[in-house]
């Protein structure tokens, strides 16, 4: 989550996927994230919190966001460097 986040981040502004707010980079990030978790709900053929606890669920997306706002710090900045 937090490498995902971090890429989405650091490509946020340039807006890849439209100016639409369902193609903003977070939107996508979590649609991608759940995708991940439907396809290993079928893969392990578990529900998912039988594999990862819901606690642990709600911090990967904690810390998805706020690598996600890191990326994009980063990349606000080290384009303004230049």
């Amino acid at each position: 989550m937090s490498l995902t986040g971090l890429l989405f981040g650091a490509i946020g502004e340039r807006r890849p996927f439209g100016n639409d707010m369902f193609a903003h980079p977070i939107v996508v990030f979590f649609a991608l994230v759940g995708a991940a978790l439907v396809a290993l709900r079928f893969i392990v053929g578990r529900p998912v919190p039988e594999i990862i606890s819901d606690r642990m669920l709600v911090v990967g997306c904690f810390i998805g966001v706020a690598a996600f706002l890191v990326g994009n710090w980063f990349a606000i900045h080290l384009i303004a460097i230049r």
